[in-house]
Formats: C-alpha cells, structure tokens, sequence
C-alpha cells in the first residue's frame, strides 16, 4: 500500500497514523507538504488530526484552500481513496469533498477520552475487516466534533448507506448517552458516495497496538492494506 500523509502547520497526529499503517503494510507512508501538489503513485492519502493552522476562522477552512488540497480533490475525482481523522474529516468538509459540517461539541467542552463506534456497513475497503454491527472501542480528541447537516442531506446519508460509524454505548446501543459530542444521528463518520472517501472523528490509529491499550482500530488499517494488496 502505497499511502501519503498531508502535513500542514499544526498537524500533530501524522506520526500515530505513520504507526498504524506501517503495522498494516509494512511500508512506510510519504509524507505530503501542505504546499505540495504531486500524489502521483498512491493509493492512499490521509489527512490526519490535529490542529492545522491553529483551527483559525473555522476548524480545517484555512487548510481546506492549501495548494494540496486541490491535489486531493483531483486524486479523488480520479477515483482515489482518501481517509480524513478529526481535523482531518474537519478539513474535507471544508474542502467539499465530504457534506456537512463539524461544529463545536455540545456540551462546549473539549473531549479527550474513549468512546464506541458501531460499524453501519462492512463491505468497503476502510471496514472490510470489521463486521457489520460491530462495535469498537476508539479514543476521541476533539473540540469540533458535532456533526451537522441538513435534514435533507441527513436522510440521503442514511438512504444511500454512506454513514461508516455511529457513537455507540458498548453493546451497540444508538443513545443519546453513547453521543458525547452531539452529532446528528450518532454519526461518527461518513463516506462519500463512491464509498472511497472516509472522514471519522475518533482516532482509530490510537489503537493498533497491545502497548497502546488495545487493537480495535487495527482492522481498518489492516483491511486497506489488504484490499490495495489485493488489487496490485
């Protein structure tokens, strides 16, 4: 698997997700300049947590305008995959590329602690290692996670199965308890339509490693490498 990592000032998560998917792949991901505009040769780029550009004006709006950011936006139209954490699913909302918006949490705090994630589909390449209905544990950090859109956009997530995850209590239950942050719908995450573009909130790639507590996030990194192992 041949993965890229944007870097942008701020940015402070690149090493973890340089982690997990190194243990997934057995190579080492590129690390990608904000003012770089070449991705030519990778499967995959990622846009990692953070805090890029000091989350000025709106979490991830200045990165969403950098000189790569229009590189993502036509490595994606050309059909390829790219996975956006925290301020990273943040910065493609900005960027278009993902519908809805992450505001500030509900109960205007910052949330630095584990929360549950229920798998909603498991027949793509970011969950093909997860079951349907399963439930994972993943550690959240995050200011701006509330997720918004419109009830019309909501419904067509829901219609078209492009929610990825759900904030869940442990036994898969879809509360207002398990919703930490308030997001519409317990929505954690979303594909976009082609299914090859993934923003999430919580940080998966905090846990693909017994030292690090726990390997619950390791299939979604294990799954990409497989399913871009498969199609070399």
């Amino acid at each position: 698997m041949k993965a890229g990592i944007v870097l942008f000032p701020g940015i402070n998560r690149e090493r973890d997700m340089a982690i997990a998917l190194t243990l997934a792949s057995g190579s080492k991901p590129r690390m990608v300049w904000h003012k770089e505009t070449d991705l030519s040769g990778l499967d995959l780029v990622v846009v990692p947590g953070g805090f890029s550009y000091g989350d000025y004006l709106r979490c991830g709006a200045m990165a969403a305008q950098a000189p790569v950011m229009r590189a993502v936006r036509d490595f994606a139209a050309a059909g390829g995959y790219v996975l956006g954490v925290c301020n990273g699913f943040q910065i493609l909302t900005e960027a278009g590329l993902l519908p809805g918006a992450l505001l500030r949490n509900a109960g205007l705090r910052f949330l630095s602690m584990d929360c549950h994630l229920r798998v909603e589909r498991s027949d793509t390449v970011f969950a093909g290692h997860y079951q349907k209905g399963q439930v994972f544990r993943s550690p959240m950090a995050h200011g701006d996670g509330n997720y918004i859109a419109d009830p019309a956009t909501l419904d067509r997530l829901e219609g078209e199965g492009l929610v990825a995850f759900r904030y869940a209590t442990p036994q898969g239950e879809v509360s207002e308890a398990a919703n930490l942050n308030g997001s519409a719908r317990n929505i954690a995450g979303i594909y976009s339509p082609n299914l090859r573009i993934l923003g999430l909130m919580p940080h998966p790639e905090d846990l693909v490693d017994p030292l690090m507590g726990g390997t619950d996030g390791k299939p979604l990194f294990d799954g990409l490498a497989a399913a871009f192992a498969q199609a070399a």
